[in-house]
């Protein structure tokens, strides 16, 4: 790279190995493409993409904290299977019962139980690592265990389906979506959202005298989100509903379908705008809050932290309490999206939250790591997951390419965190 070159990513303030992440995720996807005959960059296999990946997404926030703390969570795809099945016997077996069968309150009860027993459960790990000085990798690999037969037990073993109509909605599908009109107006939304807070950042840095990026940086940047979020608006939108769906939505409204067909899209799946909702507020508790401050802190030096009166071990309860929340709300879009849940639910998703926490720049050794390095990352594994099935790679193929592409993803973490001296 030439020195202007360099100068003009300087003058952006984009981190290199931000960009080199993107620059991987592209190169995927033009290969796909190419290989899969120009199948895999459509708005049909975009959209599932990003359903796929909602879940994992969600729970690799979670698992930044906890990485960024030195420790690590092994139980996630485990619990994951636990609440989904307790949340799917719950709203299946007796909240039909207490409330009636398909009463709108169902999918809110569940949802509050999902996350509410998420934290418990995550609570109670944390409480076990901070206080009672377990490694977190005993803890959690006990969990591991522990959760994957307890979730076996809920029903002993059987599938449990169907889910409330209401509830599925909340894993994307045909209905599960914003439509085009929301669509649009989420893409433009999100846009003018993301150029405010770039002018508040901005005037908050000249208030206080800090250096702030030339103005045409500042726009450069700004018109690189604005491309992104409406151009995946718009394509999703490009999504047409089959026609026998779309008929089924026009009954169901009372509708008769037009004569010229109809013209009814998918636009942004619901996944998406939950994902997008926690990344927000895990990104303002990440920089913006004294619990963000403190997590980041403990990780750099946890000797340092606790001297300095950070209650570490309250912390570590707080955050596997965290993580366990968002397990429920990953359980939620997981078991949603296939309209029941079975044994099978979040199986070895353990292993896909953490390499994507760590492909996105989580460093294990503690103290670093984003909200929106963990997303990517798991955009970069759900895309080549994706792409080898989309070709036909078999799956004990699918694991090796995985794992491979994990050990090389770290040990070129650790290359540029020394020559960037961190």
């Amino acid at each position: 790279m030439t020195k202007d070159k360099q100068s003009y990513f300087a003058s952006l303030g984009i981190d290199g190995r931000l960009l080199g992440m993107i620059g991987a995720l592209v190169a995927l996807w033009v290969m796909f493409d190419l290989i899969t005959g120009g199948r895999f960059i459509t708005p049909r296999n975009l959209f599932n993409l990003s359903v796929q990946t909602a879940s994992v997404a969600v729970m690799a926030t979670g698992m930044v904290f906890v990485i960024v703390t030195r420790n690590i969570d092994l139980s996630v795809g485990s619990l994951l299977g636990f609440i989904g099945m307790m949340m799917g016997a719950l709203q299946v077996h007796f909240l039909p019962d207490l409330v009636g069968g398909g009463h709108w309150s169902i999918w809110i009860i569940t949802c509050l139980f999902g996350v509410t027993l998420g934290a418990i459960i995550g609570s109670f790990q944390g409480w076990v690592i901070g206080y009672l000085a377990v490694p977190a990798f005993i803890v959690t690999l006990g969990g591991f265990l522990v959760w994957r037969g307890a979730a076996w037990w809920v029903t002993s073993g059987q599938t449990v389906a169907p889910l409330d109509p209401v509830f599925k909605l909340l894993g994307g599908g045909v209905e599960g979506t914003l439509g085009e009109s929301l669509s649009w107006a989420l893409g433009v939304f999100a846009t003018l959202a993301a150029l405010w807070l770039l002018y508040l950042s901005r005037k908050r840095k000249l208030a206080h005298g800090f250096l702030v990026k030339p103005f045409w940086a500042e726009l450069t940047v700004g018109g690189i989100i604005g491309v992104v979020v409406v151009g995946y608006a718009a394509f999703m939108n490009a999504y047409p509903i089959p026609a026998r769906a779309a008929k089924r939505i026009y009954e169901n409204k009372g509708l008769e379908l037009p004569d010229g067909g109809s013209t009814l899209v998918y636009g942004i799946a619901i996944p998406v705008v939950i994902l997008l909702i926690i990344a927000i507020i895990m990104t303002f508790m990440a920089k913006r809050t004294r619990f963000g401050r403190y997590v980041f802190a403990t990780g750099g030096n946890p000797d340092a932290a606790e001297l300095s009166g950070i209650n570490t071990r309250m912390l570590t309860v707080k955050i596997f309490a965290l993580m366990g929340a968002l397990t429920a709300i990953a359980a939620i879009i997981a078991s949603a999206r296939l309209g029941s849940a079975d044994n099978n639910l979040g199986n070895l998703d353990e292993l896909r939250v953490i390499a994507a926490a760590v492909i996105g720049g989580s460093a294990l050794s503690g103290g670093f790591g984003t909200i929106h390095g963990a997303i990517l990352g798991a955009l970069i594994m759900q895309s080549l997951q994706s792409g080898m099935a989309m070709v036909g790679v078999d799956a004990p193929l699918q694991s090796i390419v995985v794992g491979v592409v994990l050990v090389l993803a770290v040990y070129v973490d650790i290359v540029y965190r020394r020559r960037a001296g961190l």
